[in-house]
């Protein structure tokens, strides 16, 4: 399954991103998740909670799938 995250800011850390994939139910389970399976941010196995994801990168989740990283689109009504 491929899905698009989008960001709300620059750039997000991968266990937001974990979050907002609806993949963990809180940020305290970042760290065990990481831990339990393999995470890779454009390719290279990932480990840490806080690694910085920007608009264009690509998350792939044994078992779980693949995520883009985008920029939210601006809203003409701000």
């Amino acid at each position: 399954m491929k899905e698009k995250i989008f960001l709300t800011s620059e750039y997000m850390t991968l266990g937001q991103m974990l979050k907002e994939a609806s993949i963990i139910s809180s940020g305290g389970q970042a760290k065990w998740f990481l831990a339990e399976n393999s995470v890779f941010v454009d390719g290279e196995l990932e480990n840490r909670r806080g690694r910085k994801l920007y608009s264009g990168m690509m998350i792939e989740i044994l078992s779980y799938g693949t995520y883009f990283i985008a920029k939210q689109a601006s809203d003409a009504a701000e």
